[in-house]
């Protein structure tokens, strides 16, 4: 890009957590001008953005574009199985930032398989709503097809009546204690999703994610077993700009499922959503996942948009 143009962006890698506040300043903003679904939830990037920083440098995995004042305009990331990611605030968008991020994610990509072909050899991925149609046209332009996948938004207003939980006898809600849960909080993570790279997370990363821009201890919610045991969690995560949560992820351990365990944690996530000033919150799940899908639509969330995947065939 022409950089001496007073309209030009200036491209470089991520640096610290400061970078990290700035895209999520950035989708916040770029929500306001639009709607629900044009950007990802700050709770959808944190989602990608946390799992990655445990297996590999952030500073290796993400490029970053400013304008001269130095306001973040955009971004893209290169994340794991492997896949492509890439927000442009509206003004900027396709006037060829999505073009030289994507080389420059390729470009990565071609470097990490020289280095180990096993661990990043699958086609590149990327992901665009059905809506979306220029980057959709993008994404085949650029020689990505349709996948099977589609993962479902569902939305709930927090006007409406919360129901009482019953939740399993001896069960506890409650939300994230301290560094004394951190040992449990991260084993049931590893428990609901190894062997996907997303539950390959010590006690130090969830530590560590605890510290992180975005985080609240007391949106981390947990239903615990009699015993003590955490059998199910929700994270919560809120923008308190365009006043939208999302809860998510969730999971539940497999000794604990179809007990309720889900469900209260759940109920208890819309009432603190809705007590931070929330009034609207969404929660997504596999178009495959009849169970998670009816649980929530019990709950009151209703499907109104989606994601499909796509890949690169090379």
């Amino acid at each position: 890009m022409d950089t001496n143009s007073e309209h030009a962006l200036n491209s470089r890698l991520y640096d610290t957590e400061r970078d990290l506040r700035a895209m999520q300043d950035l989708l916040v903003e770029g929500r306001s001008r639009t709607d629900d679904w044009h950007y990802p939830h700050v709770g959808d990037l944190m989602g990608s953005v946390f799992p990655l920083s445990c297996h590999v440098r952030l500073q290796e995995h993400i490029c970053l574009w400013h304008d001269a004042r130095g306001k973040l305009l955009a971004y893209a990331i290169l994340g794991e199985d492997p896949a492509f990611d890439c927000q442009v605030l509206r003004e900027h968008e396709w006037s060829g930032v999505e073009e030289e991020a994507l080389a420059w994610a390729e470009t990565r990509l071609a470097a990490l398989r020289e280095q180990d072909a096993k661990r990043w050899g699958d086609p590149l991925g990327a992901v665009a709503r059905p809506g979306d149609a220029r980057r959709i046209a993008f994404l085949e332009r650029h020689g990505f097809r349709r996948g099977e996948h589609v993962e479902v938004s569902l939305l709930r207003s927090l006007g409406e009546p919360i129901a009482e939980p019953v939740p399993p006898a001896g069960c506890r809600v409650r939300a994230v204690a301290g560094t004394t849960d951190v040992p449990d909080r991260a084993a049931i993570e590893r428990d609901v999703w190894l062997p996907w790279p997303v539950g390959k997370i010590a006690d130090d990363d969830y530590a560590r994610l605890m510290r992180l821009p975005g985080y609240h201890r007391e949106l981390d919610v947990i239903a615990c077993a009699p015993d003590g045991t955490i059998a199910a969690y929700v994270n919560n995560w809120i923008d308190p700009v365009n006043r939208i949560g999302v809860c998510g992820p969730v999971g539940t351990r497999a000794a604990y499922r179809r007990q309720g365990f889900a469900r209260a944690a759940l109920l208890e996530s819309l009432r603190r959503q809705r007590a931070r000033g929330m009034d609207r919150v969404c929660i997504s799940t596999g178009e495959a996942n009849s169970p998670a899908l009816r649980l929530y639509e019990s709950l009151g969330f209703a499907p109104v948009s989606a994601s499909l995947d796509y890949a690169k065939v090379e």
